[in-house]
């Protein structure tokens, strides 16, 4: 393509976008408000997942140790857990360990058991995949000096169910959203093409080649994608740097955090760009294609 086509596309690409207004406005508009409503849904499915990620990696197994195993039987031990191809990492924790962390946790009433200590000395087990704790716990509880695996039965398989099918939803959904909006915005830009059919007719009647008529369309979309994104990308990176600044301290040593500002902001800001663009050019490729059958 020539420098002056070029050229030339782009002045009438320009030219279309002051010409058509309000039509533009609107268009620009169904893409403002479509993606906003995909970066919002995609900060909170995001960070939903990253919630579901510190639930599952904060699963373990505690491995109560037989209050007559001797330390050969524990080295024993640990040396089989470790050879089960599921477990990322083995922990030791003495019950003196225990018995402080235990009054650390619920008081100093339970000062009274420094003197005849009950608890166990436990092996804290974590797993590569979280999923495979019922199936390593179950393993362990076999072994020999071994008193329980407690790795809350019952409630982590639920848990797991429940992150499983929330995840799903919420894939399903970004789905549905992505789509509903290249549907709105096509049928926007299709509108706006509709109210320049006449013009495409001459166009192609003094003998206009299809790609010479389409590349002028073809850029409006992409300008209406840029347009159309600039808004979002605004609302959604003051809004999440605000929330961040809000709730970030609070969830200081917890085991959940929200996203790290500056990855998943730049990252959403960056996808909404590009779908902005690619949704503005489909729009306008998709809309044109039938008033080129003259």
């Amino acid at each position: 393509m020539k420098i002056n086509t070029v050229r030339r596309h782009l002045r009438e690409s320009f030219k279309s976008l002051g010409r058509n207004g309000w039509m533009m406005f609107a268009s620009a508009s169904a893409v403002t408000i479509t993606l906003l409503l995909v970066g919002v849904f995609f900060v909170i499915i995001l960070n939903m997942n990253k919630f579901a990620s510190d639930i599952e990696n904060d699963v373990e197994i505690r491995v109560h140790i037989d209050l007559t195993a001797k330390e050969a039987d524990r080295e024993q031990l640990k040396s089989q857990i470790e050879q089960i191809g599921q477990v990322k990492s083995i922990k030791f924790s003495s019950k003196q360990q225990e018995l402080r962390d235990l009054i650390k946790t619920m008081g100093n009433d339970f000062k009274l058991f420094q003197q005849d200590n009950p608890l166990y000395d436990v092996y804290i087990v974590k797993t590569k995949q979280p999923t495979d704790t019922p199936k390593v716990a179950q393993k362990i509880q076999k072994m020999d000096h071994v008193e329980s695996a407690i790795y809350g039965k019952g409630k982590v398989e639920s848990l797991f169910h429940v992150l499983s099918i929330s995840r799903n939803v919420g894939l399903v959904l970004i789905i549905a959203l992505l789509l509903t909006a290249m549907f709105l915005i096509s049928n926007t830009i299709k509108i706006t093409i509709f109210a320049r059919r006449k013009e495409i007719e001459i166009m192609k009647l003094v003998g206009a080649t299809n790609w010479f008529i389409r590349w002028p369309f073809l850029l409006e979309g992409l300008w209406l994608g840029i347009l159309g994104s600039i808004l979002p990308i605004l609302i959604i990176s003051s809004g999440y740097f605000y929330l961040y600044r809000l709730v970030a301290p609070r969830l200081h040593n917890q085991f959940i955090q929200l996203l790290h500002y500056g990855p998943l902001i730049y990252g959403i800001d960056g996808l909404l760009l590009l779908m902005g663009v690619f949704i503005g050019i489909w729009g306008s490729s998709m809309s044109i294609r039938r008033y080129l059958k003259v």
